[in-house]
């Protein structure tokens, strides 16, 4: 049996298989039409509430799907959106992008938040899982290792034209430091003057197997303090970690030794990058074997 549908005629199976499909697109229209047609801070709110369901029912991956959704909305983020956050990237080990959206949400609702205990205890226990992970135990001088990738490449043959220095080592710590000196942190970030010094910023010098930071915080009333740190380079991986989370306008690189925070920087990913594979470099090379 044949049905003539226009100038053409099809079997009835097919004909009604092909106004099924017709009534699918057109329903699906209609639901994404009436999303669509909620005004933002409606959205926010159903999209958290999908969010809060999911991560109660401990469904991460649906978690992790609204959240997305909730980072594209042009609207501020109600303080509960960083707690979630923290909880989804925490079950991926997502340590260092967990630890910043629980201390947004700890800055945001302060002690009187919902989840303000849960999240200092989740800011503890990623703490310790962080050690627990650390890539490399420190190693005694009795046992140092070499590295496994030259330090000498192109990149590095470069900056040693750039800055005029004698060895890779040199150019490198130069480098670095000008890296940081651009890139450090500061409380208002609408106006940045270059001649107006960061309120975090970092200041580096190597000798010998170890590596000197000295941090430099300044204060509203002008205090300055100092810290000085030393990072021996044998036993650490030198694949330096670096991230960025725009709910603080902070961007860090950590610690290769624990995964801790090492640079507090200003928002800025790709001057992060580098400042990060820069500074895996400069262990490399302090780690290579004299005349290597």
């Amino acid at each position: 049996m044949a049905i003539c549908f226009g100038n053409s005629r099809l079997p009835a199976w097919k004909l009604k298989g092909r106004q099924l499909a017709q009534v699918a697109i057109v329903t699906s229209a209609l639901i994404a039409g009436q999303a669509a047609a909620l005004a933002p801070e409606h959205e926010t709110r159903r999209l958290m509430l999908a969010t809060e369901e999911s991560v109660t029912a401990e469904n991460w991956g649906e978690a992790s799907e609204y959240l997305n959704r909730l980072q594209h909305l042009d609207v501020e983020k109600p303080a509960d959106y960083h707690y979630y956050r923290g909880r989804v990237m925490l079950q991926s080990s997502h340590f260092n992008e967990a630890q910043a959206a629980l201390e947004a949400y700890v800055t945001k609702a302060g002690a009187e938040g919902d989840h303000y205990q849960n999240a200092l205890k989740l800011i503890t226990e990623i703490e310790r899982a962080r050690k627990e992970k650390a890539v490399a135990p420190q190693i005694g001088d009795e046992a140092k290792i070499a590295v496994i990738e030259p330090a000498g490449d192109r990149r590095v043959a470069s900056l040693r034209k750039l800055y005029l220095a004698d060895t890779d080592h040199e150019a490198l710590v130069l480098h670095l430091n000008s890296l940081l000196g651009v890139a450090g942190w500061r409380q208002d970030q609408a106006i940045v003057r270059l001649d107006q010094p960061a309120d975090i910023e970092y200041r580096l010098t190597s000798d010998g197997d170890a590596i000197s930071i000295q941090e430099i915080r300044r204060n509203g009333s002008g205090g300055v303090t100092r810290k000085t740190a030393q990072i021996p380079v044998f036993g650490i991986n030198p694949q330096v970690e670096w991230g960025c989370e725009t709910a603080v306008a902070a961007c860090w690189v950590y610690d290769p030794r624990d995964g801790s925070r090492l640079f507090q920087l200003s928002p800025n990913r790709s001057q992060t990058e580098e400042i990060a594979q820069t500074l895996g470099k400069l262990i490399r090379n302090l780690q290579a074997p004299p005349g290597s």
